[in-house]
């Protein structure tokens, strides 16, 4: 009964979030990621998530999984329709340069806090390096992936997700409450995407999240084709990765999906659709919810304290080296955001941090780079505990 109404929790609280959003200006400058990330933490903090017995609690985390793994995969077409891909292409050269000044920051900074912290006590450090890599070249996925490919003990992988979750939650938090003008102000490099349809697509983008009128009998029909079209999108995704691997490969579908919603794109009639952007959000709120739940803080032995600096240390180098990195690239502001929020967070980040910013020409370059971590993370994250393993 428990994991029925926290499901419920998950589906319908967005659509509470959502209308405090539209009824309460106040709460427009909060931002509904933030309140949906507020509402998961409090309902870990309140020990509501916590199960009677291991079953319940696998049972909880499948559903969790099998929510998360829905949602974001209906997100992201819904965020792609609305988007020009054309004016993307003009900054490719860039979205290619902040990708790789993020990985280079990542690496040097695993490298760095292995050799600063590898004598603090921390066991099995190359192997937490190699996960770092991971999360922070991909986001969860690969973190996990990693844990289960260096056979590394769940307990410390539920440790170091927490201290994860410690860190950069508040930095997600920082940059949609308004952070990203900072970024915006070390990097104020000239747009190169700017041309005279652009004013007209920040425009558009300040009302991102206006979700009035969609359930106007007018604007919904329209919108649920839009539903439709990225559910579509999802079963030929699944399809595909079940004729190539057997299984249901997230990375695979979501590569899929989002080659087929970039196409999409170029078609008016798709981009024309109304609401698709703000009916991706709410999805994004669902999954917001969902992984703000499973931070944990009750799993922390504060004997592991050593973890949670080392997280923090190579958060702190990996971020000053990619701002630097980007300021002799000339990246600029929005593009820098997106890149580190797409590496660190994995994609499905994105889609609210670009509506906070209201530049929805980043959009398909953050997922671009979020995409490119999913991608090589696991290679990095394997091969960094490697080598750091010869030490």
């Amino acid at each position: 009964m428990k994991i029925i109404i926290i499901s419920l929790i998950y589906l319908f609280f967005p659509i509470i979030i959502v209308s405090i959003f539209h009824n309460f200006k106040f709460i427009q400058k909060v931002g509904t990621v933030i309140l949906a990330y507020i509402v998961g933490i409090v309902m870990s903090l309140s020990g509501f998530m916590q199960m009677e017995t291991p079953e319940l609690t696998a049972q909880l985390q499948t559903v969790q999984t099998w929510i998360m793994n829905i949602m974001v995969p209906l997100a992201i077409p819904l965020m792609l329709f609305s988007c020009d891909f054309k004016l993307w292409t003009k900054s490719l050269p860039k979205t290619i340069m902040a990708l790789f000044g993020g990985i280079l920051s990542i690496l040097v900074a695993i490298v760095v806090a292995f050799f600063v912290f590898r004598n603090r006590g921390i066991e099995n450090l190359s192997d937490i390096s190699g996960m770092m890599t991971g999360i922070y070249t991909g986001g969860t996925m690969n973190f996990f992936a990693l844990g289960s490919a260096l056979k590394v003990d769940p307990t410390v992988i539920t440790i170091v997700y927490t201290f994860e979750m410690l860190v950069t939650f508040p930095l997600i938090m920082f940059i949609v409450g308004g952070g990203y003008r900072f970024f915006r102000k070390l990097l104020p490099f000239k747009d190169e995407q700017k041309t005279s349809t652009i004013s007209t697509d920040r425009v558009e983008m300040r009302d991102v999240e206006n979700y009035g009128n969609m359930i106007n009998r007018k604007v919904f029909p329209r919108t649920m084709l839009g539903f439709l079209l990225s559910l579509g999108f999802l079963i030929v995704a699944a399809g595909l990765s079940l004729l190539i691997t057997g299984k249901l490969n997230e990375l695979i579908i979501i590569l899929v999906i989002t080659t087929l919603s970039i196409i999409a794109s170029f078609f008016k009639k798709v981009r024309d659709l109304p609401k698709t952007f703000e009916l991706g959000m709410i999805f994004i709120l669902v999954f917001s919810i969902v992984v703000a739940s499973q931070f944990d803080i009750y799993s922390i032995n504060f004997k592991a304290l050593p973890l949670l600096f080392f997280v923090l240390f190579v958060m702190t180098i990996a971020v000053l080296l990619h701002l630097i990195i980007s300021r002799f690239a000339k990246i600029n502001g929005d593009l820098f955001t997106v890149s580190l929020v797409g590496l660190l967070c994995s994609p499905p980040f994105i889609p609210p941090v670009v509506g906070a910013m209201s530049n929805k020409k980043v959009l398909i370059s953050g997922i671009a780079i979020g995409l490119a971590g999913y991608a090589i993370g696991t290679y990095l994250g394997i091969g960094i505990a490697y080598v750091l393993g010869l030490f």
